[in-house]
């Protein structure tokens, strides 16, 4: 059989991979530009090569180079060509070109000169006067670099990258080429588990379960050149029956993709069932922060947002730098992002073992590769049959190594040094012994929620919160010489220590960061998991969530303030500003308050008030819940006595969209209490509080009320911190103040 030259075209960086394809089809490649891999066969090898080029964008068949400094040139040497060979005296045969560096720069011109040359070879090969072109198409490239011209035909049509399984796509899809790509450069073996955390439509997953089942991925689909008549069906069927008996379907793969979004995940499912893999894929709808597996040595290989998906550039930085938090959990898994973000080392705070250049579409890409522990041999089995472990992926010219990370070293992100193990047994000791101290609590007191360690060493700047059978922790923040990874490891140990100690479930441990706002901006959501339980204080109920908010639902430091509000409650109209879960409402209305009005900026807050008050079965007519920023609800009710009772207990900063004007507790609370004053009675008592470090009570600029600071009393003696809050009681003189 003849021999011709063949060219695989693909993607920029790809080429190393394609020639290695190409070596693995028994045909030795070479890389003749960027982008295009030629190499050498029969026909047979233009069949086998659609079939199983995973990288590669098509195959080419090349005619001929040659000189084209003219359009005289140009013709004449486009004639010369054995264009009968592959064209049939009917065959369709549409022309393209391209131009580089040429002074033939007219490509249209250019295109109309070899398609007159081609159809004057073809007249004269075929001894006909006319070219119907009604039989198979043959399209025909010629491709200007100087003063040359490479002249092609193309035997794959519609790009391989076009499987066919994937028929729906959503949101900025990943080609299959180049996620084959993306699992050919990493270590991920069939017999290595595999998890794509940011799946979308599925397709990373699909192509590694067609790697690893050893699946042509032409199988599914037709090529231009099975049309050619100079091409024989056997040829085909040939290639085809090979394919089909080189698929190993017994091979076990533990590949899982997961994403946050369902209906991107049904389309996955949907491309699984068509690709023939729907049995060794696994997709899960999940959030990357839960992202946790049991199995040793995998691979993480994934395609995160670049901030060309998401709308705000913020959610994506805020995504990169939780990274390594997740991450970490897998300490002796490899990791592999491909990502556009110019700055992804700096974000992760870890450089990667190694870096590729590549391009998703149009999008210059950087593909990091992060090596973790190299698996451990296998052992040599019974029938003397022994499991090499495979070597990383050597680097290509295309490829840039760092020094910083060792290859196969210790876990990518995260790793815990002496210094942290030694933290965490301090840690131990003095939970342990305030654990001791405060025992009996429960018992003697009938506290059940109360604080155990508030930044007691300062190294170790967490809070832990005991809400009966759970623990609430939250860590400030404070200098350290940890990267990302490393304390996430790090918080990770100390939350595992308080579980131990306290004896804990792990699952009951909440962990939150209470870093300071930024551009004053309030704290927002930690996450949605909605898991609320119920607790008791004072002989009430209430519903907390430990895993939300940076907040819980109940203010531990204000224990005393609420048994305070009881006491006097008795007979009163109530008033709560900033009302947050109504912990206070439901104190008075236990104390036999006449009514109440809780007001607050939160729909959800008010709901989880009512919630609250129903679970004590104090709700009733006479307990109102308004949603309305607090100093517009009090100025715009009348100057006259509508309150006995109120509690006053403000954030230092809110930006409320119900006002166009930001909440400054220091600022705005002369104002504020001013207009409560104007509505309440006389000897009217308000409780105001504020956890302000820098406030300064202006109680010069407030008249017609007694003033007394009652911090001391109102700090539970659990609280290591006695100015958590500061905290002051008035009482009226009388009951308006103009």
């Amino acid at each position: 059989m003849s021999q011709h030259t063949f060219i695989a075209a693909c993607a920029f960086g790809l080429e190393a991979l394609v020639k290695r394809e190409l070596h693995a089809l028994g045909y030795e490649g070479a890389v003749m530009q960027p982008g295009r891999v030629a190499f050498a066969g029969d026909v047979s090898a233009l069949c086998r090569a659609n079939l199983w080029l995973r990288c590669a964008d098509r195959v080419l068949v090349e005619i001929g180079t040659i000189a084209a400094a003219d359009f005289d040139q140009l013709f004449d040497g486009t004639q010369t060509l054995p264009w009968e060979a592959w064209i049939a005296a009917d065959g369709c045969f549409p022309v393209s070109g391209k131009s580089r560096t040429s002074q033939l720069t007219s490509v249209p011109a250019v295109q109309r000169s070899v398609k007159r040359a081609i159809v004057e070879r073809l007249k004269r090969a075929h001894h006909t006067d006319v070219l119907p072109e009604t039989g198979a198409k043959v399209s025909v490239e010629v491709a200007l670099l100087g003063d040359r011209a490479t002249l092609t035909i193309d035997s794959t049509g519609p790009s391989l990258h076009k499987r066919g399984y994937r028929r729906l796509v959503g949101d900025a899809p990943l080609k299959e080429t180049l996620a084959a790509a993306l699992i050919e450069l990493s270590v991920w073996k069939p017999d290595r588990p595999l998890i794509d955390p940011f799946c979308g439509s599925g397709t990373l997953p699909i192509e590694a379960a067609l790697i690893g089942l050893n699946i042509a991925p032409g199988l599914r689909r037709t090529f231009a050149a099975q049309q050619w008549p100079q091409i024989g069906a056997d040829h085909w069927q040939r290639a085809l029956s090979e394919a089909e008996e080189l698929i190993r379907r017994d091979t076990p793969l533990q590949i899982i993709g997961t994403d946050i979004d369902g209906e991107v995940l049904s389309l996955a499912r949907y491309h699984a069932e068509r690709a023939g893999v729907a049995e060794q894929v696994h997709f899960q709808q999940k959030p990357f922060e839960e992202l946790r597996s049991k199995r040793e040595y995998g691979c993480v290989i994934a395609n995160p947002p670049y901030g060309l998906r998401m709308q705000d550039d913020r959610q994506v930085q805020q995504l990169y730098e939780r990274l390594p938090a997740v991450l970490q959990r897998l300490p002796t898994w490899s990791h592999f992002v491909l990502t556009a973000m110019p700055d992804f080392e700096r974000v992760v705070q870890r450089p990667a073992t190694w870096r590729r250049k590549l391009y998703n579409g149009r999008i210059e890409c950087t593909y990091y590769q992060f090596l973790g522990p190299r698996p451990p041999k296998k052992r040599q089995t019974s029938e003397g049959e022994s499991h090499q472990l495979s070597d990383a992926q050597q680097p290509s010219d295309a490829q840039q190594p760092t020094s910083a990370t060792p290859v196969f070293g210790g876990p990518v992100f995260g790793g815990l040094d002496e210094k942290a193990h030694s933290q965490a047994a301090l840690f131990e000791s003095r939970l342990r012994k305030r654990a001791r101290h405060l025992r009996r609590w429960p018992t003697a007191r009938g506290i059940t929620c109360y604080r155990l360690y508030e930044r007691d060493i300062p190294e170790i700047p967490l809070v832990v919160d005991r809400y009966e059978d759970a623990l609430h922790i939250t860590e400030y923040e404070r200098p350290h010489d940890r990267d990302l990874g490393q304390h996430a490891a790090w918080l990770a140990l100390m939350q595992k220590t308080a579980a131990r100690v306290l004896d804990v479930p792990i699952h009951r441990v909440a962990l939150k960061s209470r870093q300071r706002p930024k551009d004053k901006l309030q704290y927002v959501k930690k996450a949605d998991r909605q898991e609320r339980h119920e607790v008791h204080e004072g002989g009430l109920k209430f519903l907390v969530n430990l895993t939300d908010y940076v907040d819980t639902g109940l203010f531990l430091d204000h224990r005393e303030t609420r048994a305070m509000v009881r006491r006097e409650a008795a007979g009163r109209r109530m008033l709560n500003l900033f009302g947050y879960t109504g912990s206070f409402s439901v104190y008075a209305a236990a104390g036999g308050t006449e009514s109440t009005t809780t007001v607050d900026a939160s729909q959800n807050y008010l709901d989880w008030a009512a919630e609250n008050m129903a679970l004590n079965e104090l709700d009733g007519p006479q307990h109102t819940f308004v949603r309305q920023d607090a100093l517009l609800f009090v100025e715009q009710l009348p100057a006259e006595p509508l309150f006995d009772l109120a509690v006053v207990d403000p954030p230092t900063f809110s930006n409320s969209k119900q006002t166009d004007v930001d909440w400054d507790v220091q600022r705005d609370h002369v104002r504020l209490l001013g207009a409560v004053i104007a509505r309440m009675s006389a000897g009217g008592v308000i409780y105001f509080s504020s956890n302000f470090r820098r406030f300064r009570f202006e109680q010069q600029s407030i008249g017609g009320v007694t003033f007394r600071e009652i911090s001391r009393q109102t700090v539970p003696a659990d609280f290591r911190n006695q100015r958590i809050h500061r905290c002051w009681r008035l009482i009226v003189a009388s009951g308006l103040v103009d």
